[in-house]
């Protein structure tokens, strides 16, 4: 088996294969101390880890993740906060950096003798439509190399090797530009609210989201085409302060921000997710806007019904587990991206000649105040919110 990526997906997938006797390589372009500090989102959902647990891959998470059940919007009618872990159905995130979850996953694997050739680039997978498909690499010294294996799982995220070698016409792909552009900004600087912060505003949104005690991450709505470093240090905490009405909730912690990035809220994706011994997962299978925090949390979800599916394919001889995995994977990836997309509305209030117009913005304060009164509609957002 080869595993194209060492992000969540590849790595869920790589340890649940090792721990069921499959033998497995995974590929990845990246040397290691890049993969182990690659800053990431935050925010997992209890499925992603009951998954964990369920496995044994959550020791980092048990010491160092911490529980996050509220968050709080504000708004140009005012604040208000929703405790979602006491709605919908009870369940709460758990604050944890990507990149921890991934140096776990990456050391329990390699400790447990699983093989992962960084610095190698996968460049094709070919024969995917046979039983005995093949990866052709370019090594970390640009020679070419090789592998060959049954099956194949492309966790190489959107721009990747495996979605390059899909051939055209055997997938459809469901492209969407939200048109929306946010600063992704990482500061030290300790959390200055005790939720998550969703700030709506008329020069745009900015957002709030501890990562730990001392790192917050930030994001800021600007316009398309802005450089990450176009704005100042300053400007950007002015900015942050005016959209999440610091003058009214009180003043945010500040310190330098240590990454910025620039971010397209844009979705995507494929059907099916496979194309005969090829299998997609992660950013590979479907890409989502960060808007609501499920890009990992598929990841997660995918990795586990394709590494079930695989054991028993290989290990059993059953292969419907393969057959189901992409309709199943799918279910979960259109009510993520429903919710994704209303979420981007919710948060970005109507744009455009006809969703400007008084009655759109009209109805986009109605959608505020209906999350803010409407126990049906918590517990529905709730619902969503935490869950895949």
């Amino acid at each position: 088996m080869v595993v194209l990526g060492a992000g969540p997906a590849g790595l869920v997938l790589g340890n649940l294969l090792l721990d069921s006797g499959v033998d497995c390589v995974v590929v990845e372009r990246a040397e290691a101390a890049q993969v182990r500090t690659r800053a990431r989102a935050g925010f997992l959902a209890a499925h992603t880890v009951r998954v964990l647990q369920r496995h044994g891959l959550d020791e980092g998470l048990r010491r160092r993740g911490q529980e996050h059940g509220v968050c709080e919007f504000r708004t140009a009618d005012g604040g208000f906060r929703l405790d979602y872990g006491r709605l919908g159905r009870g369940e709460r995130h758990t604050v944890y950096p990507q990149q921890e979850l991934v140096g776990d996953l990456l050391t329990r694997f390699v400790g447990r003798g699983g093989r992962v050739r960084f610095g190698v680039e996968a460049v094709a997978v070919l024969d995917a439509d046979t039983g005995r498909p093949s990866v052709s690499v370019r090594e970390a010294d640009g020679r070419p190399g090789g592998f060959r294996a049954r099956y194949v799982a492309g966790c190489d995220g959107r721009h990747g090797a495996a979605r390059r070698s899909l051939p055209a016409g055997s997938v459809r792909r469901y492209p969407c530009d939200h048109g929306v552009t946010w600063l992704g900004l990482l500061a030290q600087a300790p959390p200055s609210m005790d939720a998550v912060g969703y700030a709506v505003h008329e020069r745009g949104f900015a957002g709030h989201m501890a990562r730990s005690s001392d790192v917050t991450r930030y994001y800021l709505q600007c316009e398309r085409g802005t450089p990450a470093g176009a704005w100042s240090q300053e400007r950007i905490w002015d900015e942050l302060d005016l959209r999440m009405r610091a003058k009214e909730h009180g003043p945010l912690e500040r310190g330098p921000f240590t990454q910025r990035s620039v971010v397209e809220l844009t979705s995507d994706v494929l059907e099916p997710l496979r194309h005969g011994s090829l299998f997609l997962a992660g950013d590979a299978a479907a890409l989502i806007s960060p808007s609501a925090a499920k890009g990992a949390n598929l990841a997660v979800l995918e990795a586990e019904l394709l590494a079930l599916a695989l054991v028993a394919d290989l290990l059993h001889g059953d292969p419907t587990g393969l057959d189901s995995y992409s309709a199943r994977c799918l279910a979960h990836i259109w009510r993520a991206q429903e919710f994704s997309h209303w979420m981007i509305g919710l948060l970005h209030g109507p744009s455009g000649r006809d969703g400007g117009s008084p009655f759109h913005h009209a109805l986009w304060r109605s959608r505020l105040d209906s999350l803010r009164t409407s126990r049906s509609r918590q517990d529905w957002f709730a619902e969503h919110y935490v869950g895949v």
